[in-house]
C-alpha cells in the first residue's frame, strides 16, 4: 500500500515538473530579432567609422575630389538609389502577405525584391567599369571603392538571405502567420542596407 502511494506521489511530481518545464520553455521570449538588431548596431559602427574617415579626409584635403578626378555621374547612382529604396517597400508587402498566411504573396514580393537587389548590384558593377578612375588613383577614389564595395558586400549578403527565404518557402508550412522569423529578419537587414546607402549616396554624390 505504501509503495502504491509513493509511486502515485512520484508520478504527480514528475507530471508537475514536466508541465512547469514545458510551460517555461513555451513562454520563453524569442530573442532572435533582438540578436539581429544587436548585430546591425555592430555593423553600423563599422560604417560610421568608414564615414568618419571619409569626412576627415575630405576636411583636411585642400581640394575635394583631388584635381584630375573625373566628375561623378549622378544618373546611374540616382536610379540605383530609387531601385534600392523601392525594394524595401516591395519586401514589406511580402512580409505583410505571410502574416496573412499568403505564401504565394511572400514568394512573389520577395522574388521581386531579389530581382531589384540584383539590378542594383549590376548597376554598381557597371558604374565601376565606367567611372574613369581606379582604386589607387587618389584618396577620394580609394575611399569611394571601399565605401561602395563594403556596402555592395552587404547587399550581396542580403540578397542571399532573400533567396534563402524563397528556398525555405517551398517547404509546405515552413512559413505562416505564426512562424515568419526568416522573412522578418531578412526585411530588417534589407532596411539597414537601404539606410546605409542613403547616407553613403548623400556624402559621396551629393555633399
Amino acid at each position: 500500500m505504501q509503495g502504491t502511494i509513493d509511486t502515485s506521489k512520484a508520478a504527480i511530481q514528475a507530471e508537475h515538473g514536466a508541465g512547469t518545464h514545458g510551460g517555461h520553455h513555451g513562454d520563453h521570449p524569442d530573442h532572435r530579432i533582438f540578436g539581429i538588431i544587436i548585430f546591425l548596431v555592430a555593423e553600423s559602427m563599422i560604417f560610421l567609422g568608414l564615414f568618419a574617415a571619409y569626412l576627415t579626409f575630405r576636411a583636411v584635403s585642400p581640394e575635394w575630389p583631388p584635381e584630375g578626378t573625373p566628375e561623378m555621374e549622378l544618373l546611374l547612382p540616382g536610379v540605383n538609389t530609387i531601385i534600392l529604396i523601392s525594394s524595401s517597400f516591395v519586401m514589406n508587402r511580402g512580409n505583410a502577405a505571410i502574416k496573412k498566411n499568403d505564401v504565394n504573396g511572400l514568394r512573389f514580393w520577395f522574388g521581386l525584391t531579389a530581382l531589384m537587389g540584383a539590378v542594383f548590384l549590376a548597376g554598381q558593377l557597371y558604374e565601376y567599369f565606367h567611372t574613369g578612375f581606379g582604386l589607387t588613383d587618389n584618396i577620394f577614389t580609394s575611399t569611394f571603392y571601399v565605401l561602395t564595395g563594403f556596402h555592395g558586400l552587404h547587399v550581396t549578403f542580403g540578397l542571399l538571405l532573400i533567396l534563402a527565404v524563397l528556398w525555405k518557402s517551398l517547404k509546405a508550412g515552413h512559413y505562416s502567420s505564426a512562424s515568419h522569423f526568416g522573412p522578418e529578419a531578412a526585411e530588417i537587414y534589407w532596411h539597414f542596407v537601404d539606410v546605409v546607402w542613403i547616407v553613403l549616396f548623400t556624402i559621396l554624390y551629393l555633399f
